[in-house]
């Protein structure tokens, strides 16, 4: 199981994330997110782990020449669109920055997931809604192949039963893992970590019984020939 650690804002947290096993690092280039981060240490990010994790760029209603840009000055491997986009922007995002593409979507009915059939990108994200979690049944109407990823109210509490009741490519966690947003919590990451490790470890089997002893059977007794 991948996790992608999302919110990233400094260097010592990216280093914390790696630490505990990030698939990804998620920087979130949004102007009004508390989370936002400065391309000045995003660009840090990306230089001490290019090709160690995926480096995801995160933007929302973005115009394109503004997602190219970003893309070619941090250096990021990812784009995440997690807004309105359509499935031929995302595609030209990819086509423009050669970058893998996630297309988010905030999950709340049946027909939010199949809305996102038409989007052909690398990997789907479902989202809840203002950091909370969603329904999870509801995944079960996807009708795509596409590697689902999952985030919206994740902690170290919630994300096991998540990953048995989902069985995501990969789970996206940024407030589950922060003492303030955009500075993460060295416990919170740690115990997120080790709850995902131990939701995909195979159950321990139960120790077998010693087998029951034979039923005494009384051997028949012979009866004396008198003499």
């Amino acid at each position: 199981m991948k996790i992608k650690f999302c919110g990233i804002t400094r260097l010592e947290d990216a280093e914390l994330c790696v630490e505990h096993g990030a698939w990804a690092l998620g920087m979130i280039f949004v102007p009004s997110s508390p989370r936002k981060a400065k391309q000045t240490e995003a660009a840090r990010i990306v230089a001490t782990f290019r090709r160690k994790v995926e480096l995801v760029g995160v933007f929302v209603n973005a115009p394109l020449d503004h997602i190219a840009r970003t893309v070619d000055n941090v250096g990021l491997t990812m784009v995440q669109l997690h807004g309105d986009e359509g499935p031929s922007f995302a595609s030209e995002v990819a086509r423009r920055t050669g970058a893998k593409v996630i297309k988010a979507a905030r999950v709340k009915t049946r027909a939010d997931v199949v809305a996102m059939e038409p989007f052909h990108t690398d990997f789907h994200l479902f989202d809840g809604q203002g950091g909370t979690t969603f329904e999870w049944e509801l995944t079960r109407h996807r009708r795509t192949q596409t590697p689902l990823m999952v985030a919206g109210g994740l902690t170290h509490e919630n994300v096991g039963a998540a990953i048995r009741a989902i069985e995501p490519f990969a789970v996206d966690v940024a407030s589950g893992i922060e003492s303030s947003p955009g500075i993460k919590d060295p416990a919170k990451v740690a115990a997120f970590a080790e709850a995902v490790r131990a939701a995909e470890a195979p159950p321990v089997p139960a120790p077998a019984l010693p087998p029951e002893p034979a039923p005494f059977v009384p051997k028949p007794r012979t009866a004396e020939v008198p003499q």
